[in-house]
């Protein structure tokens, strides 16, 4: 069964086709740029394309992914029978992936209000899909879902209870799909059922994020509200004192768009920095420059604070998963976040972690009593995998 899964951001789109249950990667590729004076399309499968068009619309750009599928992978679009949707916020409404109807598109919009930059395009891209797809079955697979089974005494904030029951002001997080998929995987690796594990998962790449997992359940997770809060990011601040926003808007009175700007886009790697939020820009500056080598040591404090919380809450901890873009393939992160963690059992084969760039593998000692692994992130074949099943159990 071919499943076609589509990530729509704001000005973008990714998309991988899978046969299902074999999970055969098929193709893949991205549309760039919508909306711009010249967009960028790649394709890779049975040919590589890269070419510059203009994709004014979503819309349009999965018109060209559809057109270019058939003219290289299928016969018609009606052999893709299902296609899955990552989508951003899923508020309290969804625990878990589901088939799109009118009432979910309803939901989605209905929590546009807590993630006003990510639901909107998600949305744009089931619409057009269920035009361009007509027979295919949609399904949403929504990045807060994992975290709905964390407990009020994490996901709530120690405000008036009342913005929680009218607003639903509380700790959602997101990366679910990623965590889920590196949590399920290393408990395949250590021969235990996907319930039976407890681990700290890292979800490390431009937006940052750490989840206790207990019992193969979200337990508690960095982000909260938005994806704002916890790791320092690449542009994110991360934790901050919420007395730091009051005093940016009436003692500096800067306007809340700037603060936005500021808290979202200026801060993190690149505010502390103030020379990239890229690792591969900072790495070569390490121990060369005094405001990047700063701005890495306190990436890698956040990240072991967390972890430190974690193996608090969680008590036994199985194992450590790094994953994501930076979690993969920079070994130096790994290794300081990781540093001095031996007396909780946490041992780190510093040699093999230098070895290990984004391939999967084991980096703990023997000895080690908590696992330490390194597992590339698959949201795609997961939103895959979920899509495949509510199909052949619809």
């Amino acid at each position: 069964m071919k499943i076609l899964v589509l990530n729509c951001g704001s000005s973008s789109i990714k998309f991988k086709l899978f046969e299902m249950p074999e999970e055969i990667l098929i193709s893949y590729g991205s549309v760039e740029k919508i909306g711009e004076e010249i967009s960028i399309f790649k394709y890779y499968g049975k040919v590589k394309i890269e070419e510059k068009l203009k994709v004014e619309t979503h819309q349009k750009g999965i018109e060209f992914i559809a057109k270019t599928l058939v003219e290289n992978e299928i016969e018609n679009i009606e052999e893709i029978k299902g296609i899955g949707h990552r989508v951003v916020h899923g508020g309290e409404g969804f625990e878990r992936s589901t088939i799109i109807d009118e009432n979910v598109i309803k939901k989605i919009e209905e929590y546009i209000f807590l993630a006003p930059l990510h639901n909107p395009h998600n949305l744009a891209g089931i619409k057009a899909c269920i035009k361009i797809f007509p027979k295919s079955i949609q399904v949403a697979a929504f990045d807060t879902a994992f975290h709905t089974t964390i407990s009020e005494i994490s996901y709530l904030y120690a405000i008036p209870y009342s913005f929680y029951e009218k607003y639903k002001i509380r700790r959602y997080g997101f990366h679910g799909i990623s965590h889920r998929y590196v949590a399920r995987r290393a408990s395949e690796i250590m021969g235990k059922g996907k319930y039976d594990i407890n681990a700290i998962t890292c979800h490390l790449g431009n937006g940052c994020s750490i989840t206790a997992v207990k019992n193969g359940k979200s337990f508690d997770t960095s982000m909260g509200l938005t994806p704002l809060e916890g790791l320092i990011m690449g542009t994110r601040c991360g934790d901050i004192d919420p007395g730091i926003i009051l005093y940016f808007l009436e003692g500096l009175n800067f306007k809340s768009s700037e603060v936005s700007e500021i808290l979202n886009k200026k801060s993190g790697l690149l505010g502390i920095s103030g020379v990239s939020n890229d690792f591969r820009n900072l790495l070569p500056l390490y121990n060369k420059d005094k405001k990047v080598t700063l701005a890495i040591d306190m990436f890698c404090y956040r990240i072991k604070k967390y972890i430190g919380s974690y193996m608090a809450i969680l008590g036994k901890v199985d194992a450590i998963v790094f994953t994501g873009g930076i979690g993969e393939n920079v070994p130096l992160i790994r290794e300081k976040a990781l540093s001095n963690l031996e007396i909780f059992g946490v041992i780190l084969d510093i040699e093999k972690n230098k070895e290990i760039i984004g391939k999967e593998s084991e980096i703990s000692k023997e000895e080690s009593i908590v696992k330490i692994f390194v597992i590339p992130t698959n949201e795609e074949l997961r939103i895959a995998f979920d899509t495949y099943q509510l199909i052949i159990n619809s």
